[in-house]
């Protein structure tokens, strides 16, 4: 069994961690702390842990947390850093849900989060923890940077073009729509039901903070710079990312169903629509799919991809639970087969 803890388990995040780890047959939640929560049991805050949970809040303490095999931190960015550098000189694997260590400019990071960062020595070390792209180098990491929700459906519906080389990479575009609770689990008046609710609209338009995470990642996958627009919008739903993608495409008699389906083909969380069907939120509610589905309008020379997910799951949770499944040599569908919910 694998000795697990969580760093701020009272989020969205925390919460799906929780969720997913109790069902998981090789994970062993040994703590899971709060400074605020200390003391609460957690099937008390979160009531349908009851039954499957029987522990309390703890304060963080870094003997017990040095006990554990592996630390999930799903922490205010900025947290993890203060914490990292002692857990791994003790031999603790850790996974970070947070944004820390997602961007390897540290200039960069600190220019779109507002703050200096706790540790850049090592910021190089962390690995991008996208399975599709990163699989091998996760086995073997101590650190890994779990990708941001928009990130993971924008990088996904991108990748087959851009290994490929066949768009234009100087003029990508995102027009991203999320589920509120990508605003997290705090007090906001923006994300009340009256406010939200029958209502749609874009936000971080002028700039996003996952912009930078986003381009890094496709000029990984391109092997050279890429420009993206990205535009992310607010839907008043609870869970869920819808990312509608354009490129230009430099071959216009490409067969783009052809091209997805046989690069996914052989991964575990990426479902391929057939040809003239569209994904919806729906159908990854709670589960860690991706679906895609592609188009080329009028034949023409503009690529359409289409991707949902869940951006508390494949988004976050249980994209982070994947990658504990490589970093310890499990089968990496384990624990996370469980389909969407509906309705």
């Amino acid at each position: 069994m694998i000795k697990v803890a969580i760093v701020g388990g009272t989020g969205y995040t925390g919460v799906e961690l929780l969720r997913l780890l109790v069902g998981h047959p090789e994970a062993e939640l040994v703590a899971i702390t709060s400074r605020q929560e200390a003391g609460r049991g957690v099937a008390e805050l979160f009531p349908n842990l009851r039954g499957h949970l029987d522990l309390a809040f703890s304060e963080p303490d870094a003997g017990r947390l040095a006990d554990c095999d592996l630390v999930f931190f799903a922490t205010p960015h900025g947290v993890a850093q203060a914490a990292v550098p002692e857990l791994l000189a003790r031999g603790v694997r850790v996974i970070d849900l947070s944004a820390d260590f997602r961007i390897r400019s540290v200039p960069l990071w600190e220019h779109w989060y507002g703050q200096s960062h706790g540790c850049p020595e090592l910021v190089a070390e962390a690995v991008y923890g996208l399975p599709e792209f990163n699989r091998e180098r996760i086995r073997t990491a101590r650190l890994i940077a779990c990708p941001g929700c928009y990130p993971t459906s924008v990088l996904l519906g991108f990748l087959p073009l851009l290994e490929a080389g066949l768009v234009d990479t100087g003029d990508l575009i995102a027009s991203s729509a999320s589920g509120v609770s990508g605003a997290g689990r705090q007090a906001n008046i923006a994300n009340l039901l009256t406010e939200a609710s029958d209502s749609f609209k874009a936000y971080g338009v002028a700039g996003h903070r996952h912009l930078p995470e986003i381009e890094q990642g496709l000029a990984d996958i391109a092997g050279a710079a890429v420009s993206l627009t990205f535009v992310p919008h607010m839907l008043p739903i609870i869970r869920g990312i819808h990312s509608t993608l354009y490129a230009t495409l430099s071959d216009p008699e490409l067969d783009l169903q052809q091209l997805y389906e046989q690069r996914y083909r052989d991964e575990p969380f990426v479902d391929v629509l057939p040809a003239g069907e569209y994904p919806q939120t729906r159908s990854v509610r709670g589960a860690n799919w991706v679906r895609i589905g592609v188009q080329r309008p009028q034949q023409r020379h503009k690529a359409v991809i289409l991707v949902v997910e869940d951006n508390l799951v494949k988004g976050a949770s249980g994209q982070a639970v994947q990658n504990m499944n490589l970093a310890f040599g499990l089968p990496e569908t384990l624990g996370l087969e469980a389909p969407a919910l509906l309705p």
